[in-house]
């Protein structure tokens, strides 16, 4: 499986409830906070819900 490396460039202040458990689930909780993780379909979901406040990158 590929990796990818996400950043949160934005605050979660503001948005729904969904948005940041989302936020929270995938490991970030302060701003310019970076995790390495697996792609798979669950992720690339959590992804799309939130795109907005991060920055996705391949981590290969």
């Amino acid at each position: 499986m590929a990796k990818v490396k996400i950043t949160q460039v934005k605050s979660g202040i503001g948005y729904p409830k969904n948005q940041k458990a989302t936020l929270k689930a995938l490991g970030l909780r302060k701003m310019h906070a970076s995790r390495t993780l697996e792609l798979n379909a669950q992720l690339e979901g959590m992804i799309r819900t939130v795109n907005h406040l991060l920055k996705v990158e391949n981590a290969d």
